[in-house]
Protein backbone atom coordinates (compact mmCIF):
# COMPACT_ATOMS: atom_id res chain seq x y z
CA UNK A 1 0.00 0.00 0.00
CA UNK A 2 2.96 2.32 -0.39
CA UNK A 3 1.48 3.68 -3.61
CA UNK A 4 -1.62 4.80 -1.71
CA UNK A 5 0.50 6.75 0.76
CA UNK A 6 2.44 8.45 -2.03
CA UNK A 7 -0.75 9.20 -3.94
CA UNK A 8 -2.28 10.80 -0.84
CA UNK A 9 0.86 12.82 -0.22
CA UNK A 10 0.80 14.10 -3.80
CA UNK A 11 -2.89 15.05 -3.57
CA UNK A 12 -2.27 16.78 -0.26
CA UNK A 13 0.69 18.66 -1.74
CA UNK A 14 -1.44 19.89 -4.64
CA UNK A 15 -3.98 21.17 -2.11
CA UNK A 16 -1.25 22.91 -0.14
CA UNK A 17 0.03 24.61 -3.29
CA UNK A 18 -3.53 25.77 -3.94
CA UNK A 19 -3.77 27.25 -0.46
CA UNK A 20 -0.50 29.13 -0.90
CA UNK A 21 -1.71 30.41 -4.26
CA UNK A 22 -4.89 31.76 -2.64
CA UNK A 23 -2.80 33.55 -0.03
CA UNK A 24 -0.66 35.13 -2.75
CA UNK A 25 -3.76 36.35 -4.61
CA UNK A 26 -5.19 38.02 -1.50
CA UNK A 27 -1.87 39.60 -0.50
CA UNK A 28 -1.47 41.05 -3.99
CA UNK A 29 -5.00 42.45 -3.83
CA UNK A 30 -4.32 44.07 -0.46
CA UNK A 31 -1.13 45.71 -1.77
CA UNK A 32 -3.01 47.35 -4.64
CA UNK A 33 -4.77 49.73 -2.22
CA UNK A 34 -8.23 48.92 -3.60
CA UNK A 35 -11.43 50.28 -2.15
CA UNK A 36 -13.25 48.15 0.40
CA UNK A 37 -15.84 46.95 -2.09
CA UNK A 38 -13.27 45.96 -4.70
CA UNK A 39 -11.17 44.15 -2.10
CA UNK A 40 -14.24 42.29 -0.83
CA UNK A 41 -15.10 41.25 -4.39
CA UNK A 42 -11.61 39.87 -4.98
CA UNK A 43 -11.59 38.01 -1.68
CA UNK A 44 -15.09 36.70 -2.40
CA UNK A 45 -13.83 35.23 -5.68
CA UNK A 46 -10.91 33.51 -3.93
CA UNK A 47 -12.99 31.85 -1.20
CA UNK A 48 -14.29 28.95 -3.38
CA UNK A 49 -10.74 28.26 -4.60
CA UNK A 50 -9.50 28.34 -1.02
CA UNK A 51 -12.17 25.91 0.16
CA UNK A 52 -11.51 23.58 -2.78
CA UNK A 53 -7.79 23.54 -2.08
CA UNK A 54 -8.43 22.87 1.60
CA UNK A 55 -10.79 20.02 0.72
CA UNK A 56 -8.23 18.54 -1.67
CA UNK A 57 -5.57 18.70 1.02
CA UNK A 58 -7.85 16.97 3.52
CA UNK A 59 -8.71 14.23 1.02
CA UNK A 60 -5.01 13.67 0.46
CA UNK A 61 -4.41 13.27 4.17
CA UNK A 62 -7.33 10.84 4.41
CA UNK A 63 -5.79 8.77 1.61
CA UNK A 64 -2.47 8.75 3.47
CA UNK A 65 -4.17 7.51 6.64
CA UNK A 66 -5.98 4.76 4.69
CA UNK A 67 -2.68 3.71 3.13
CA UNK A 68 -1.05 3.50 6.56
CA UNK A 69 -3.95 1.56 8.08
CA UNK A 70 -4.22 -0.87 5.17
CA UNK A 71 -0.45 -1.27 4.85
Amino acid sequence: MDWLIWLGAAVSLVGLVGLVWCIVIVVRAKRQNLSDDELRDRVRRVIPLNMGALLLSVFGLIIVVFGIVLG
